[in-house]
């Protein structure tokens, strides 16, 4: 509707069908499903740390995918995150046990990976729209699979439409994804790529917070040394790239 009303409403470009595809499939659909999958035997405060180590996996997959070559500095800072990793998932805090445990962690990961994929896609693609141009199609193509995956899955949904129902959905529909994909379209545009790589390193800190006061989950040393290393890696990792030289295309 913002689209149509500003006359920049317009169908795909076929030249834009990887990002469509990637931003859709990768994100839209392989990251927030993974993720909600892990969430459903994870804490909120683990499962969020895990799923935002996108930008480790980004810097050890640069120099096969796009050619870049791997700094000290990114090498440490690579490092540094995945031993915050280790300090998350070590058996101390973490029953290994329970096969619960591991598909929680296996699925949070590979939601973090399947976004790393997506954001390599973008980077060595060419732009003809914008991305709020595409944002429209990304959604529905990716609700078209959701809804496909849903019915199959678990067949017509019986609903209570509860106010509370109703207030989710709006929330996960308009503020979890409309406006949250928009708003990191307008991040990424208006301002430089370290400022918005650094801005996300907090979410992991926003969500534990978050989990602790409104969820009640408790803080523990090894989550909080788990956070700080896995972000302490991603500035690193993120410096060490934006002090690269940039190749002209």
């Amino acid at each position: 509707m913002l689209l149509g009303a500003s006359g920049r409403l317009i169908l795909p470009p076929r030249a834009d069908a990887p990002v469509i595809l990637g931003v859709a499939l990768l994100h839209m659909v392989a990251f927030l499903t993974l993720t909600a999958a892990g969430l459903a035997w994870l804490p909120a405060s683990k499962g969020i740390v895990l799923g935002y180590t996108t930008p480790l996996w980004l810097t050890l997959a640069a120099p096969a995918v796009l050619g870049e070559r791997l700094t000290r500095a990114g090498a440490v800072g690579a490092g540094i995150g995945l031993t915050g990793l280790a300090v998350l998932l070590n058996p101390i805090t973490l029953d290994w046990s329970r096969h619960e445990t591991v598909l929680g962690c296996t699925f949070v990961l590979a939601a973090a990976i399947c976004w790393a994929a997506n954001i390599l896609v973008g980077r060595v693609h060419r732009w003809i729209a914008t991305p709020l141009q595409l944002l429209p199609w990304q959604a529905a193509l990716a609700g078209v699979v959701l809804t496909a995956a849903a019915l199959a899955r678990d067949g017509w949904p019986q609903v209570a439409w509860t106010p509370r129902v109703l207030g989710l959905l709006a929330y996960s529909g308009l503020v979890g994804t409309a406006l949250a994909y928009w708003a990191m379209s307008m991040v990424t545009r208006s301002l430089p790529a370290l400022t918005t790589a650094l801005g996300v390193t907090a979410t992991p800190l926003v969500g534990i917070a978050v989990a602790t006061a409104a969820l009640g989950e408790p803080l523990n040393g090894s989550l909080a040394m788990a956070a700080g290393l896995v972000v302490a890696g991603i500035v690193v990792s993120t410096l060490a790239a934006s002090a690269r030289p940039i190749a002209a295309k």
